[in-house]
């Protein structure tokens, strides 16, 4: 391979370890709006696209919540950074395998501009007062993109697969479903309990202790699905599939401790930071479960 040939394909070679960071760099922007939520942190730039009326910029007057919703604001350019520099590998990875698949340059293109229209949708909240609904899309949102960077890596890097059985298939579909009603759920009971990300905003108007129960209990539908798709996939043979099922079983086992004792101790932050986490794992972990009922053939 000439000299010139190697700098061409070189942005494509950097498109699986760049996919990669788009995932974990989503995933670091939930914790990181969780972290100005639980501080109190959501109207420290009281608004957008300005941080005030007068600046771009935070200041002193603004104290420390101003500082971390700011950060949390600049964090959104990293995401920008590496979503465009992952589309531009998956551009240089689609034009070398020409007649290939481009599907990876499709779901390059989705997450790259889900990035601003978060950043639009965040407006949004500031401009609202953080309405509890509007932070709900929003993070629900980054679940959504979470899953799309999911795809993209098992375009590029996952294992051969045959289609899943049509009852095992059907039960790992159930789980995608009632994960994500799982994951919405965790909105509402949060949008109605104490952390409302400013000490002004509004809050559902729902019980948060009857919301935690109908939480739970559709928490109790998903494991119980789950516990099925994995029990299928290992009578049918399908290691792809099971293994992505018993991924998520995992988590919503961490999820479960960790719901629960933040529950009985009144929610600190820490534990409520750590949930967080376990949903936007949730999300990429049912995304993989929902992926592996098709038939695909690795493009990288």
């Amino acid at each position: 391979m000439g000299v010139t040939a190697a700098v061409r394909t070189a942005p494509s070679r950097l498109l699986v370890p760049l996919s990669w960071a788009n995932l974990v760099a989503n995933i670091g922007i939930v914790l990181t709006g969780g972290a100005v939520r639980l501080t109190g942190s959501g109207l420290g730039c009281p608004t957008w696209p300005r941080c005030t009326e007068e600046s771009y910029v935070v200041h002193d007057e603004l104290g420390i919540n101003g500082a971390i919703e700011f950060g949390n604001r600049m964090l959104t350019f990293v995401l920008v950074a590496i979503a465009v520099a992952c589309w531009a590998a998956a551009l240089a990875h689609a034009r070398r395998d020409c007649g290939g698949d481009r599907r990876p340059l499709l779901i390059a293109t989705v997450i790259a501009l889900g990035i601003p229209a978060q950043a639009v949708i965040g407006g949004i909240t500031v401009h609202t007062d953080l309405n509890p609904w509007v932070v709900a899309l929003h993070l629900l949102v980054s679940m959504a993109i979470i899953g799309a960077c999911v795809l993209l890596l098992d375009r590029l890097v996952g294992r051969p697969r045959a289609w899943a059985l049509p009852w095992t298939r059907r039960a790992a579909l159930a789980t995608f479903v009632a994960g994500w009603v799982v994951l919405y759920l965790g909105t509402v009971v949060t949008g109605s309990g104490p952390h409302s990300g400013d000490e002004d905003s509004r809050r559902t108007g729902l019980d948060p202790g009857t919301m935690s129960h109908v939480h739970a209990w559709a928490v109790y539908v998903l494991v119980a699905l789950t516990i099925a798709t994995v029990v299928l996939a290992r009578r049918d043979g399908n290691l792809p599939l099971r293994t992505a099922a018993l991924a998520l079983l995992a988590v919503e086992a961490g999820q479960g401790v960790v719901g629960y004792t933040q529950y009985f101790l009144d929610l600190p932050i820490a534990l409520v930071l750590l949930h967080m986490l376990g949903a936007a794992l949730t999300a990429a972990a049912l995304a993989w479960v929902a992926i592996s009922t098709w038939a695909h053939q690795p493009t990288g």
